[in-house]
């Protein structure tokens, strides 16, 4: 597989670290296979600049379409496809009533590889070439859910959920062979970290789903394992809502605040994610700097189960790292535009009361660049700078008779992107690119009937 090309019109950030975009409206991705194999970018810029300095190179002319990075969501939950828009009081009944007993499902293996193969047909389709995903206390969901990752070539980070109390008997991790549930489900863990962690573009994390429905032990026993393993991530929940803060200092009166619990028990680290982060003081907003975890913001969630509202200001004045996820199922779509569009609306109407208008550029770095920081993936993916992985999805702006109306109006990039976020769906992402290895690419064209 030789280097090859992409005109189009080309959005990328290139500092990660800053939502400021960068636009060419006639530019040029030139990708190429690295030392393994797998295609990055080699070079992005005006095509006329980069068509002279690869004038032999095989390019592939989409004349009126966008080449953007590939959405990266921080929060999702893989065994909960049916469970989006099941109506609810609030998080908790919402868990007992609709995704306790579809969570218990997945204790059949079929199941878990039908529900896998959807899962990621609905992430390629919405434009999420990478995730940070849930998957339930079977191991058999875990294994599903890479096994269909690896098969389609995307990078994907799961982990076997830890649940030991609080929950129907047939959710908690079960008891092994000489094991009491505790032990086996760090077992079962370590030896799925073992299989999948760093295969491919597949990582592992460890995954209590959130500290009320851990005990104590097996809480410490996740941190040792975090220990152990450095480099896979850790993914919970944390201050979603008030009643779930209640009840975790009710569990853990020793710990200073909900999320203090998580660093007692050696849970708060670089690639450690926690979904939502709602309710936070300063202590909190100070501790998540500090240790270097990062939030996952969830605004179709949060809204829809009136969570409440991210603090940006506050983050930001703390500099603590988050990004965007659609936390499907209580999130209300797996859409990269109606995320973006449901965190503008959390910014206006956010704790600080100040109004605060995201920029176009600052959310939809939310759901790239800054994702893949917030995630410990900078230079690896979110962006289409050369050295990252060639993930990228190609835009149709007149996918609908009211965005070619909308776009065409455009006079300035903030103009267009927030004509995109408010107007667009699934129909909008014409294709999703990922950087396949030779024998990959291959394969996925044999299945499609391409190749």
């Amino acid at each position: 597989m030789s280097a090859r090309g992409y005109r189009a019109s080309l959005l990328w950030f290139p500092d990660p670290a800053l939502p400021v975009a960068q636009w060419e409206e006639d530019g040029l991705l030139v990708v190429a296979p690295d030392a393994q194999g797998r295609e990055v970018v080699q070079a992005i810029g005006d095509w006329r600049t980069l068509s002279a300095l690869n004038c032999r190179l095989p390019v592939e002319h989409l004349p009126g379409r966008i080449i953007a990075p590939g959405f990266v969501d921080m929060h999702v939950h893989f065994p909960q496809i049916n469970v989006i828009g099941s109506p609810a009081d609030g998080l908790l009944p919402w868990l007992e009533n609709y995704t306790f007993p579809e969570e218990q499902r997945f204790a059949d293996p079929a199941y878990c590889a039908e529900a896998a193969t959807f899962f990621v047909d609905e992430l390629l389709r919405n434009g999420v070439s990478t995730a940070l995903a849930f998957a339930t206390t079977h191991s058999s969901s875990v294994s599903a859910l890479f096994a269909e990752a690896e098969r389609r070539g995307m990078r994907l980070v799961t982990g076997l959920c830890l649940m030991d109390r609080h929950a129907p008997a047939a959710l908690l991790n079960q008891p092994g062979v000489g094991r009491d549930a505790v032990e086996h489900s760090l077992w079962e863990s370590e030896e799925l970290i073992q299989q999948w962690h760093g295969k491919d573009r597949l990582g592992y994390a460890i995954t209590p789903r959130f500290a009320p429905t851990s005990t104590d032990a097996q809480l410490q026993g996740a941190g040792e394992l975090a220990a152990r393993y450095p480099d896979v991530w850790i993914q919970s929940h944390v201050a979603e809502n008030q009643d779930e803060i209640a009840w975790a200092r009710e569990l853990f009166p020793n710990s200073s605040s909900y999320l203090a619990t998580y660093a007692d028990f050696g849970l708060l680290r670089e690639r450690a994610v926690y979904a939502h982060c709602i309710h936070f003081d300063a202590a909190d907003r100070a501790l998540m700097r500090s240790s270097g975890a990062a939030a996952a913001v969830c605004p179709t969630s949060n809204l829809f189960l009136a969570s409440g509202y991210f603090d940006y200001a506050g983050a930001d004045a703390a500099g603590f790292a988050y990004g965007l996820a659609s936390d499907v199922g209580g999130g209300t779509s797996f859409s990269p535009f109606q995320t973006m569009l449901a965190a503008y609306y959390v910014g206006r109407e956010g704790r600080s009361k100040a109004g605060l208008s995201l920029s176009p550029q600052h959310l939809w770095w939310q759901h790239t660049a800054g994702a893949a920081r917030a995630m410990g993936l900078q230079g690896v993916v979110g962006n289409l700078l050369p050295g990252c992985e060639a993930d990228f999805v190609v835009l149709q702006p007149k996918a609908t008779p009211l965005l070619a109306r909308k776009t065409q109006l455009a006079n300035t990039l903030d103009e267009l992107l927030f004509s995109l976020i408010v107007l667009g769906d699934d129909r909008l992402i014409e294709r999703t690119v990922l950087a396949c290895t030779v024998a990959e690419r291959a394969g996925l064209w044999q299945a499609a009937g391409r190749f």
